[in-house]
């Protein structure tokens, strides 16, 4: 384990070296260290397991140099990067590479200036960098436990399948400018996803947990809940295609937005004009009742972060306002490029994300951190029903993805689990899993919001970096297909 003073005096010394080299103007040097542990779930009632497998364990550190240099009457931009090392030698390294990769970059303004002081401070847990294997794997076992305990509490012992997983990333980063940056950060995450099924009914649930802290970290609740969720769904019934009002749980709600709104409020997304909400900032783009905002200082959300990996203080970007778009997610680099006399963007989201932490061979890419839903008039889940009366609930989505590019804003995903039929405003009977799927559009989706809940849990999908602070929220007129019978 490399630390925060280890990596600030790499950083600090780093520059002080690059600084004094030909040609330099300014120079930036990022240098992170990160852990990634994982325990996998693998229990079968009927097949011999180990029920919790061996834990799995990567570490990534190294330096990444960004320079700007002067050559002739060009500037030009170079990064470099060094893997495995925060040593001087790992900084003439990068420098080498970044001199040999420089290139002359139109669209390039400036590094970034410092814009505040940081939210956060001390918000990470030292018992989880300090964590031992025998409570890392004890933490895989209470997630196991709690979804047989469930079991065997309602009579379920054969033709169970448990699977998942309890992930732990530990991450540490110092960055210096000269353009005045010199800070540093330091992050714990907790998050377990668990899916239990019942093989000879064909169901299954699944059951999460998230925390910054391990005194608040239950994996034996998402066991739990992933066995609840299954036990329900059995004898679910398939419904005929045709245009449904629906409720879209937690999960379906954040796989929404995680895989095509929230890459359509990127100036990212603007860049290259593969969005659905290009040149309609200050437009209405959904209901009246939804409301959106990226914040990175919620304390205890996963997704918060003391600085951004531009060395810029985390904090509140609203997308969007009572259904008006009113801003965009931007990094350095894009929010100078797409600046004008009339609008500006705040740089929070520069972040560096990729193989499980704050990635050093990579320059700042956008990247949201918690994604905040909301409602002008949010109410109980229950009244969500309500709202409804006959349809569906949707717990649960897999393989969410546009079909025409995110530009077009039509997508497909199938509806898996932890789903039901909804008769005059309850709950009646589960529907049959992986029979439906949804073939829509995502801007239709936002414009027939009717109601959205006032309580919301940190959710997470598969391949995502940020975390949702995600509602139930009501839809209605949603399209649903059949899945043929022999597939499902």
């Amino acid at each position: 384990m490399i630390s925060i003073e280890e990596l600030q005096s790499c950083v600090r010394n780093g520059i002080d070296f690059v600084k004094k080299q030909k040609d330099v103007i300014d120079a930036e040097i990022f240098a992170s260290w990160n852990e990634q542990i994982t325990v996998r779930l693998n229990y079968t009632s009927d097949i011999p397991c180990s029920g919790v497998q061996e834990p799995k364990s990567t570490q990534l550190s190294g330096i990444g140099l960004l320079v700007v240099f002067k050559t002739g009457k060009e500037i030009k931009i170079g990064f470099g990067s060094a893997s495995h090392t925060i040593t001087p030698k790992g900084i003439v390294e990068a420098f080498n590479k970044a001199k040999k990769n420089k290139i002359h970059d139109s669209d390039f303004k400036s590094l970034p200036v410092s814009i505040g002081k940081p939210v956060l401070e001390n918000y990470h847990d030292p018992a989880v960098m300090e964590i031992s294997d025998e409570a890392i794997i004890d933490l895989g076992w209470r997630g196991l436990k709690g979804a047989l305990t469930e079991y065997n509490q309602k009579h379920f012992i054969k033709s169970i399948i448990v699977g998942g997983d309890v992930t732990i990333k530990k991450e540490r980063m110092a960055i210096v400018n000269t353009k005045g940056i010199d800070d540093f950060d330091e992050s714990t995450i907790l998050t377990t996803n668990i899916t239990s099924m019942i093989e000879m009914e064909r169901v299954k649930g699944t059951g999460w947990n998230t925390s910054t802290h391990l005194s608040g970290f239950y994996p034996e609740e998402a066991g739990r809940e992933s066995a609840e969720s299954a036990i329900r769904t059995i004898g679910g019934e398939r419904i005929a295609a045709g245009t449904y009002n629906v409720v879209f749980g937690r999960q379906p709600v954040t796989d929404l937005f995680t895989n095509l709104v929230i890459p359509a409020l990127s100036l990212s997304s603007i860049n290259t004009s593969d969005t659905p909400f290009l040149g309609k900032l200050g437009q209405k783009i959904a209901s009246e009742l939804l409301t959106v905002y990226d914040d990175g200082t919620i304390k205890g959300a996963i997704g918060s972060k003391k600085i951004s990996c531009e060395g810029i203080p985390t904090g509140r970007t609203d997308l969007i306002h009572n259904g008006f778009l009113v801003g965009f997610l931007a990094n350095n680099y894009l929010s100078k490029k797409l600046a004008n006399k009339i609008v500006s963007f705040t740089p929070r989201n520069g972040f560096r994300f990729e193989k499980g932490g704050r990635n050093y061979t990579m320059q700042p890419q956008i990247c949201p951190t918690n994604i905040v839903i909301g409602g002008k008039e949010e109410v109980p889940s229950q009244s969500l029903l309500s709202k409804i009366n006959d349809g569906i609930y949707i717990g649960r989505i897999w393989y969410t993805y546009p079909i025409n590019g995110l530009a077009a804003g039509d997508f497909t995903s199938t509806i898996i689990a932890d789903s039901y039929l909804v008769k005059g405003g309850k709950i009646v009977k589960p529907l049959k899993p992986n029979t439906v799927r949804i073939n829509n559009n995502i801007t239709d989706i936002l414009d027939k919001i009717i109601a959205v809940s006032n309580d919301k849990r940190q959710t997470v999908v598969w391949g995502g970096e940020e975390v949702v602070l995600a509602p139930e929220i009501a839809v209605q007129d949603i399209k649903l297909e059949n899945i043929s019978d022999f597939i499902s």
